[in-house]
């Protein structure tokens, strides 16, 4: 494997500011850096089952070697198991350990691992430290940044959280090559969004080089994700807190989310995929509300299909709830400000906005049209 020097992404939050280090060979060199940024602190590790068989005895050992006392404890893989029961299950295995407020909770995975982790160090003892160490790229260049944590319910996706943002995002892209075709697919999805929402050059980028980084070019994949980072840590600086840009983070996530809720947060629908077919509908919805050029639509969604996502309501495997029971999902999000339906939009490739009280009949028809089609199909 080709070496690839770390990069430093800064995300700037004054005294609460963090580095996300972008390289290959990091998590063996993890307990150095952790050694250096919380001296004589012991570490809990948070580990997803199948990330720890495959690296977690790197992590341990690099922390062992680093004189850094540890303890673990491991979860299961799937967006299901973001939930009250496993974050009753890892606060209690911390009290239980004796983890003190000084000390670190490591989260080893993906974005499951490290919103489930994460809000268990926000909420013990009224908040710890926390490393964020994602595996897949959908953490990598998404959800290990910006420090939003949480579990899901049965009314939706990341309903019940907090922000808390980590002391240090370890970002080991050489892990990357033992993922899964599907998780690395879904997890492009999020780096594509990027280019969609703000940077029109970058999505020319992917256009590009999509084929070589899905080929495994590591120095394209230290770009991609470089760059995603460094959209979303600007965005992040800007508004923390989701009171305005940061919202622009959720193109396609609010229909993505919902079908994620319809399918039981399962293998059925990856998160990637449900935001694949969730930006797919932005732009459709956009075309007929918000004057983007279908030219720019049908480029979005093309891109999607030729990275081997879906695009259509159709491609969820199983049953789906009616337009209706989609439409009510979609009242969950947090965009939903006092009864009014806003949903991140796009003028056109690399123009995404915030469209205020969206007319809710617009938007059932348009949900009906759709799954209609999915229906014939």
């Amino acid at each position: 494997m080709t070496q690839q020097s770390p990069s430093t992404v800064r995300v700037e939050l004054g005294e609460r500011s963090y580095d996300v280090v972008i390289g290959t060979g990091l998590l063996a060199g993890a307990g150095a850096r952790i050694a250096q940024l919380a001296p004589g602190a012991r570490v809990a590790v948070i580990a997803d089952e199948n990330v720890d068989a495959a690296h977690g005895d790197t992590v341990r050992a690099s922390l062992t070697e680093a004189g850094i006392g540890h303890v673990g404890l491991t979860v299961p893989p799937g967006e299901a198991t973001k939930c009250f029961a496993q974050l009753e299950r890892i606060v209690t295995f911390l009290l239980d350990a004796r983890i003190e407020r000084g000390d670190l909770v490591l989260a080893l995975g993906g974005g499951v691992v490290g919103d489930l982790a994460g809000f268990a160090a926000a909420v013990t003892r009224r908040g710890m430290s926390f490393v964020q160490v994602p595996t897949s790229l959908l953490a990598q260049v998404d959800s290990s940044v910006g420090g939003k944590t949480g579990i899901d319910t049965s009314h939706g996706k990341n309903l019940v959280g907090a922000f808390h943002q980590p002391a240090l995002v370890l970002a080991d892209i050489g892990v990357l090559n033992t993922l899964p075709a599907r998780e690395f697919r879904a997890g492009y999805a999020e780096v594509a969004k990027y280019g969609l929402l703000g940077d029109a050059e970058f999505f020319d980028w992917l256009e590009t080089n999509r084929e070589a980084l899905f080929a495994g070019d590591m120095a394209l994949r230290a770009q991609a994700i470089e760059t995603s980072c460094r959209a979303k840590a600007r965005i992040v600086a800007a508004d923390e807190r989701e009171g305005g840009v940061r919202a622009l983070l959720n193109l396609g996530h609010t229909f993505g989310h919902a079908l994620e809720a319809a399918t039981g947060y399962s293998e059925r629908l990856l998160h990637g995929e449900a935001i694949s077919i969730g930006m797919a509908l932005a732009f459709d919805f956009s075309v007929e509300t918000a004057g983007c050029p279908p030219d720019d639509a049908a480029r979005a969604i093309l891109h999607f299909r030729q990275a081997g996502l879906p695009v259509d309501i159709s491609q969820v495997p199983g049953q789906l709830p009616d337009a209706d029971g989609i439409l009510s999902l979609m009242w969950q999000d947090k965009k939903v400000q006092r009864g009014a339906m806003n949903l991140v939009l796009a003028r056109a490739i690399g123009d995404a906005y915030v469209a205020k009280n969206v007319d809710p009949d617009t938007l059932l028809d348009f949900l009906k049209r759709k799954m209609s089609v999915a229906a014939a199909s």
